[in-house]
C-alpha cells in the first residue's frame, strides 16, 4: 500500500507571509483560465469577447469563486462550526471551498459581466465552461496535498490504495486524485473538443452541467462523505445531492437547444 506523503501545506514562507499549496493551486487554475481564454477569444469570434476583456472576466470570476465558494462551504457543509467560529469564515487560505457555492457565485458574477458588456448570459457561460475544469482539477490536487477529503476504505490489494496516517492506518481510495482526473482533466478534454467549433447557444454550458454533475456523482462513491443526506447511511452524500440538479438541468437544456450540425 502507498502512504500519503503528508506534505507541508505551506509551500513557501516569506517572513510572516506563508504561501500555501492550496492557494497556489487556485492561482494555477486562474492562470490556465486566462491563457486558454485568450486563445479562445482570439480564435472563436462568435463569443463576442476580445482577448483584452479577459482581465475583467477573470476578476469577476475570481470574486464569484471566492465569495460563493466560501459561503457555500459555510451554509451547505459546516454551518454549526462557522456559527461558533465566525471569524474563520474569512480564513480562506486554510481551505474549505464548496464547488456548488462557487458555481452559484460565478453564475451571478457572469450575469453581471454579461450585462455590463451587452452580451447574453449564455454567450459568456459557453465561453468559460471549457476553461473551468483545469482549475477544478488543480483544487483537488490541493485537497490531496492538504490531506483533506480522503477516500472511503479500499481493499488492501488495490495497487494504489493509500494510508492517510493522520486519519487511521487503513487503506483508502485517494479520491482527491480520482476527482482531479474526472472533474478536471477528462471534463476539460470533453468540453475543449466539443467547443472547438460553433455550437448551438447554451449547449456547451449544458454539457458542462452534465459532465461535472456526473463526474462528481461517481467520484463521491469513493470519497469519505462529510455530510450524508439520508441519516448516517450515506446512501447519497451532500455532494451528490447538490450535483443531481446540475445533471437534470443540463440534460434538459442540451436536448432543448441542440441543433443538427
Amino acid at each position: 500500500m502507498l502512504i500519503h506523503p503528508q506534505f507541508d501545506p505551506i509551500a513557501l514562507s516569506l517572513g510572516p507571509l506563508a504561501v500555501r499549496w492550496y492557494g497556489l493551486m487556485y492561482l494555477a487554475g486562474f492562470v490556465a483560465f486566462l491563457l486558454l481564454g485568450r486563445r479562445r477569444a482570439a480564435t472563436q469570434p462568435w463569443h463576442g469577447l476580445k482577448p483584452a476583456a479577459l482581465d475583467d472576466l477573470l476578476f469577476y470570476g475570481v470574486l464569484g469563486v471566492i465569495v460563493g465558494g466560501r459561503l457555500g462551504q459555510v451554509l451547505f457543509y459546516e454551518p454549526a462550526y462557522y456559527l461558533a467560529h465566525p471569524l474563520e469564515i474569512f480564513a480562506v487560505w486554510k481551505g474549505g471551498m464548496s464547488f456548488h457555492g462557487g458555481f452559484l457565485g460565478v453564475l451571478a458574477a457572469m450575469a453581471l459581466f454579461a450585462r455590463k458588456r451587452g452580451l447574453s448570459f449564455w454567450q459568456i457561460t459557453d465561453f468559460i465552461a471549457p476553461l473551468v475544469p483545469l482549475g477544478l482539477g488543480a483544487g483537488r490536487i490541493g485537497n490531496f496535498i492538504n490531506g483533506e477529503l480522503w477516500g472511503r476504505l479500499a481493499s488492501p490489494e488495490l495497487p494504489w490504495a493509500m494510508v492517510f496516517p493522520f486519519v487511521d492506518a487503513l487503506p483508502r481510495h485517494p479520491s482527491q486524485l480520482y476527482q482531479a482526473l474526472g472533474e478536471g482533466l477528462l471534463l476539460f478534454l470533453l468540453l475543449w473538443w466539443y467547443s472547438g467549433k460553433q455550437r448551438a447557444r447554451g449547449t456547451v454550458s449544458a454539457l458542462f452541467l452534465i459532465g461535472y454533475g456526473s463526474a462528481r456523482w461517481i467520484g463521491e462513491y469513493f470519497r469519505e462523505p462529510d455530510i450524508g443526506v439520508f441519516g448516517q447511511s450515506y446512501l447519497v452524500s451532500m455532494g451528490q445531492w447538490l450535483s443531481l440538479p446540475m445533471i437534470v438541468v443540463g440534460i434538459y437544456l442540451f436536448v432543448r437547444w441542440r441543433k443538427p450540425s
